[in-house]
């Protein structure tokens, strides 16, 4: 969409507390660092005026989420219509009486495992190896090191496309493996978390082991999208990729990681199509040597480039 067109739809919006920005970069807010602009951004200012925002947005307005781009790749075309960024003032974490502690959805997971470690919450520690934001957490299940976010989670706050704002359960999430079965149109804001009673030298000292394991085996100092591929059941999926000859692969500006096979990397010149085509290659690849689907981690948003 053409800058012009950007501002006509950015007066089709309702007024905001927050932030509207017309043509606005996707590049610069995710991990890869690639990918066409949004036509608007809007960042609210708290959850009031994201209701606001939604109960009075035109219905046939595209809206998209996305947090802090750690596991996200942009299309070179960009995103229609309005993405939502939770900022500064939904990235909180409260600590609570009986070990409980709130978290909005923009705070980064290893804040949280940090946050209760020095409360002395124990159980949250595996948060500290997920590089991503508790809202992502909320939706996919997100887990590392034996832990998974179904294991903790006693509710949620969410707004719908209505602008009305409701709460979850544990329980309605349905969660599976790096999946849950809420509503589509469902925006967290926040979580309630239950941990347990320990002290927090043990708690640090677990955090530290996983931050160490992660530093080692992982290519966290690169322009990555974290995991790339979903474990099938039953496989772990960078022992597949691995098997079918792709570590170190190479497609444009993008490359299957050398030190751990299930991460794709912007070496410096990518754009996002180098990278989704690279990811199809290695599903295509594993497919052929292992007979196994691969199914993408990563969330990918938005349309091809023309030229695509």
């Amino acid at each position: 969409m053409t800058q012009t067109s950007s501002q006509a739809l950015l007066e089709r919006l309702p007024t905001v507390r927050g932030g509207l920005t017309a043509d606005a970069s996707m590049a610069s807010l995710t991990w890869f660092r690639v990918g066409g602009p949004a036509d608007v951004l809007f960042r609210p200012a708290d959850v009031e005026d994201l209701s606001a925002f939604l109960a009075a947005c035109p219905l046939d307005m595209p809206i998209t989420v996305v947090g802090v781009g750690s596991n996200l790749l942009v299309r070179d075309g960009g995103v229609r219509g309005v993405v939502i960024r939770l900022g500064a003032t939904f990235g909180q974490v409260e600590i609570l009486e009986n070990n409980q502690l709130r978290a909005g959805a923009a705070a980064l997971d290893m804040s949280v495992a940090r946050k209760a470690a020095a409360a002395g919450i124990a159980g949250l520690e595996f948060y500290a190896g997920i590089p991503g934001s508790i809202g992502g957490a909320l939706i996919m299940n997100g887990g590392a090191h034996g832990g998974e976010t179904c294991d903790v989670l006693v509710s949620a706050r969410a707004v719908r496309r209505s602008g009305e704002i409701v709460t979850l359960t544990n329980e309605d999430f349905s969660y599976s493996y790096r999946h849950s079965d809420v509503p589509a149109d469902l925006i967290f804001v926040d979580g309630l978390f239950q941990g347990t009673a320990g002290e927090r030298a043990t708690i640090e000292a677990h955090m530290a082991e996983i931050t160490q394991k992660r530093e080692e085996s992982q290519p966290i100092r690169t322009k990555t999208g974290g995991s790339t591929f979903k474990n099938p059941e039953g496989h772990k999926s960078w022992q597949l990729v691995d098997g079918a000859g792709c570590r170190g692969l190479v497609r444009g500006g993008a490359q299957v990681s050398e030190m751990h096979c299930n991460f794709l990397i912007n070496t410096g010149a990518a754009n996002a199509g180098d990278l989704e085509g690279l990811g199809e290659e290695v599903r295509t690849r594993v497919k052929e040597t292992s007979g196994v689907s691969l199914e993408w981690e990563i969330k990918r948003i938005g349309e091809l480039a023309h030229d695509d």
